[in-house]
């Protein structure tokens, strides 16, 4: 580490990292459920029952205590997967949030369920779980079980990531439309008074991405989806009745590019459909990554953090209220000259 990732480091500490401000109009309330599906097999460790630890997101009333960001035990285990220092550990977990705990605001909301990418844990996309709930959806992200670099379950149990050294995907991203199909279940029964269950949406980062789709194809009650720069690892949809589905990503997943299967895919949507590059972005570009690494001395390379936040947030909100709320949003028509990173295929 060198002295000026060593300061950056030491300054975080002092100031504190903090996640971006949402920019709805309603606060933002959070807690966390265990739920255990005693109907299936866990895929990785068939003896136990699937289990999932999901953030729930919401508009809420004023008040509350904020909610911490992550354990430094889980942040310690992703910084480590990613090749990074791990003196950062307590300072990543103690990240500001925006959120608190406090009650749901009163009245029915759009779900929208959000999938991290393989080894990262459902944490690491809280500014966007954030941002949609501060413009009224109820946001359920997902963790899992054996999927994340580390995950704490009830029981102090830390399951790690036993997927990773799976070399066939296309298991896993149907599973995770198992997973998907289950969080639905249970929220939409545990919460009849504050989810509307004809209006459900699912975006996911990487794998997560390849899962939304997946989800789609499985569950008819998922009305949209947003894969975020993820190879798809399922075969073209067949079956998802012309509903909206928007694939926001880096060149690399660019129309002719190495991973054909954007371009497979884009061929079969039979519904409302935007393909987005956005230029400058990596892989990372639309999680939190960007926002906390800068934080800590260790920015990414290409799009500023501001920006791979910004873009993220606005194209995806964009994109559940124009499917899932009905209003239409000009953005989502071609370029516009306040995001020209933006390049529609």
């Amino acid at each position: 580490m060198n002295l000026l990732t060593a300061a950056a480091m030491v300054a975080a500490t002092v100031t504190g990292i903090h996640l971006p401000a949402p920019t709805g109009p309603y606060p933002v309330g959070s807690s966390t459920v265990h739920l255990v599906d005693h109907s299936r097999r866990d895929l990785w460790v068939p003896a136990n029952p699937r289990e999932l630890m999901v953030s729930l997101h919401y508009p809420a009333v004023p008040g509350g205590q904020p909610v911490p960001y992550a354990t430094a035990a889980e942040t310690k285990l992703l910084l480590q997967a990613q090749g990074l220092p791990t003196d950062a550990a307590q300072d990543v977990a103690d990240a500001r949030t925006n959120s608190r705990a406090q009650a749901p605001l009163p009245g029915r909301h759009p779900l929208v369920l959000l999938s991290p990418g393989l080894g990262a844990p459902r944490y690491t996309m809280t500014t966007l779980a954030e941002d949609l709930a501060s413009h009224g959806y109820v946001v359920a992200s997902i963790d899992h079980a054996y999927e994340s670099a580390g995950t704490l379950f009830p029981g102090n149990r830390m399951l790690t990531c036993i997927a990773c050294q799976a070399t066939d995907l296309r298991p896993l991203t149907l599973n995770r439309a198992e997973d998907a199909s289950f969080v639905i279940d249970q929220l939409t029964a545990r919460f009849p008074g504050l989810i509307d269950g004809n209006r459900i949406g699912m975006a996911g980062h990487s794998i997560g991405g390849a899962s939304a789709l997946a989800a789609m194809e499985a569950d008819p009650r998922v009305k949209a989806g947003v894969n975020l720069d993820g190879a798809f690892h399922v075969d073209a949809p067949t079956g998802i009745g012309g509903r909206p589905f928007l694939m926001l990503g880096t060149d690399m997943h660019g129309p002719g590019s190495s991973d054909q299967t954007w371009d497979q895919v884009w061929s079969e949507l039979d519904g409302w459909k935007r393909w987005l590059t956005v230029n400058g972005s990596t892989h990372l570009s639309f999680t939190d990554a960007p926002t906390l690494l800068a934080q800590i001395g260790l920015p990414m390379s290409g799009l500023p953090a501001d920006r791979a936040i910004a873009i993220t947030r606005t194209y995806v909100t964009a994109f559940f209220d124009q499917t899932l709320e009905c209003q239409r949003e000009p953005i989502l028509d071609g370029p516009t000259p306040e995001n020209p990173e933006v390049r529609f295929n």
